[in-house]
């Protein structure tokens, strides 16, 4: 008799769980055009939510201390910004004189090799449509991307994301740190009792990882950012900054940054160098950054100890980006954490559970 209560309350608990999660990710659907700067603000104050509580503990009045560690996180965010726009603008003047004669480089390089694959497996080895391709319509297929990419950013819609982003994320940061101990008070109240102490330590290993991982991932993206500028510059590439800072940026998904770092590099090397030993450098300079993220850096402030795959961060990322853009983006690293920690703890239970253990029954 007391078997089916309880197996209907399981049940029941399960369905909750389902319910529960149907409605985050209908909410997310719906909400999805407006929820970055309050993600945004989430991850701002999860991430300097330790400092405030320091400058707490020190007797400073917790808005007081949420006030000073965002002009803080502002003012250096300005301060870089500050010092890297003229060299990063020079170098974009730069680039916009040079590129009609990178342009015809490039044609001049593509065409000559074309020429000698040619002359070694035959003249119909290449089709005429795309020697039309290369000689005639780079220019014009440049030009086109150009012109579309400042449409795009001159919209009035892009531009009203951008300032919301960067008026509202501050304050709503703001009233996330000021509040974030009630916040997880009033969570923690809200545990049901037999499973507190349980969720409790899942919840504190999902923050160790979280933490972890993004100041691991920090470090190493500062670290290739740092390297790659600073290699391409002193190698000659004309945008070697702007490609090396982009390129660390984009290293919080595993390998992508080094890719699109590398490709653009060797574009651009193609077309303002006329030999292949500068290309030959430019490549080198990003395998060499690789394998120094690999082998020295992860290593030192990652470890193994995340117990998040690359194949998963990367897969998580992409599918986020897929189903809610820049806001999934944001997201994938948390959700990913998270399911992780459930997936192992489900594990050890069932690895402890009659399920596993039990023997297998003979003549039944």
């Amino acid at each position: 008799m007391t078997g089916e209560p309880q197996a209907g309350f399981r049940w029941q608990r399960f369905g909750w769980i389902v319910a529960g999660i149907v409605l985050v990710v209908l909410f997310l659907r719906l909400f999805s055009a407006i929820l970055l700067p309050f993600v945004a603000a989430a991850g701002i104050a999860y991430f300097l939510d330790p400092a405030v509580s320091a400058l707490n503990r020190l007797g400073l009045p917790r808005s007081l201390g949420a006030i000073i560690m965002l002009l803080a996180m502002i003012a250096g965010v300005g301060l870089c910004a500050l010092l890297l726009y003229p060299l990063i603008s020079a170098q974009i003047s730069l680039l916009a004189q040079q590129l009609p004669g990178m342009i015809a480089g490039l044609q001049q390089f593509t065409t000559h090799q074309i020429s000698l694959i040619q002359a070694r497996f035959g003249s119909g080895f290449v089709s005429n449509k795309l020697q039309s391709l290369v000689s005639n319509e780079a220019g014009a297929i440049v030009n086109f991307a150009g012109s579309a990419a400042r449409q795009v950013l001159g919209t009035g819609f892009a531009l009203f994301n951008i300032l919301t982003l960067l008026v509202i994320t501050p304050i709503v940061a703001f009233y996330f740190l000021r509040d974030w101990p009630l916040v997880m008070g009033r969570l923690d109240s809200w545990l049901p009792r037999s499973y507190e102490s349980v969720i409790r330590n899942l919840a504190r290993e999902i923050s160790r990882i979280l933490n972890a991982w993004l100041r691991g991932q920090a470090i190493c993206c500062l670290f290739l950012g740092v390297f790659y500028a600073l290699t391409l510059t002193i190698a000659g590439l004309n945008l070697g900054l702007v490609v090396g800072l982009t390129a660390g940026l984009l290293s919080f998904i595993p390998y992508v940054g080094t890719i699109v770092g590398a490709v653009s590099s060797i574009v651009l090397a193609l077309g303002q160098f006329s030999g292949l030993d500068h290309v030959l450098i430019v490549g080198g300079i990003f395998v060499v950054g690789q394998l120094l993220n690999d082998y020295v850096v992860a290593p030192r402030f990652l470890g193994d100890r995340l117990g998040l795959s690359s194949v998963w961060v990367i897969f998580a990322l992409f599918a986020g980006a897929e189903t809610f853009g820049f806001l999934g983006v944001l997201l994938a690293v948390p959700v990913t954490a998270t399911l992780g920690v459930l997936a192992r703890f489900w594990l050890r239970h069932y690895l402890q559970s009659p399920l596993y253990l039990d023997p297998p029954r003979h003549g039944a």
